[in-house]
């Protein structure tokens, strides 16, 4: 059989491809007033589904943790491959992050998305266990402006850390045991007043090409 012969009766079933290859690198419809960029995906028709985020009718973007907690999507940056989300509630009569049932923040570790290095993060209410790491629990750490500006978790401990390589980026984890509750700060400069601060979380994804 010549090769021309072959590449003529396959043209039928690569055009027939086309369609399904168009639509799994286009782009998602809006949700609400919010683009959704390739490769982010809200349903199966569109984007990677890789990228899995949820459209809240009500709500809006929301990501969903690999325990099943939603997290509000603030907003996105496609040419930064970015998601900045909003940190869980603290409930200020008990010093415990909403998300403290689930273990904090976690995202499965062959999953796309990951914690971003610009995060530098805040554990409140925490042990004395948690003395033992090499964390900044010292009383010029930065959870206590956060402790005074707040008004919550006062002269409980806590501590802050940068997260970076050396770390797990896949999850932000407190429990009854350490810390029972979370913030983060984006893009933290030394010395930045305390009213500039940068509240969410920074997810980071890995580009699909």
């Amino acid at each position: 059989m010549k090769p021309t012969f072959i590449m003529v009766s396959l043209l039928p079933l690569l055009l027939s491809l086309v369609p399904f290859v168009y639509s799994s690198i286009s782009n998602c419809p809006k949700c609400g007033k919010m683009d959704v960029p390739y490769p982010l995906s809200t349903k199966d028709s569109c984007g990677n589904l890789k990228y899995k985020i949820h459209c809240n009718k009500t709500k809006g973007l929301e990501f969903i943790s690999s325990d099943g907690f939603h997290y509000k999507i603030i907003s996105i940056n496609s040419t930064a491959n970015t998601l900045f989300i909003m940190p869980p509630l603290i409930k200020k009569d008990t010093c415990q992050s909403i998300d403290l049932p689930v273990g904090g923040f976690r995202i499965e570790d062959d999953s796309p998305f990951y914690v971003s290095s610009r995060n530098t993060v805040l554990l409140l209410n925490c042990s004395d266990n948690i003395l033992l790491s090499p964390l900044n629990c010292s009383s010029n750490s930065i959870c206590r402006q956060f402790e005074e500006k707040e008004s919550m978790c006062m002269d409980l401990l806590c501590c802050s850390f940068l997260k970076d390589a050396s770390m797990t980026n896949h999850r932000i984890r407190v429990r009854v045991e350490g810390c029972t509750a979370y913030t983060s700060v984006v893009d933290m400069k030394p010395g930045d007043p305390f009213q500039s601060w940068n509240f969410g979380i920074e997810l980071q994804w890995s580009s699909p090409f």
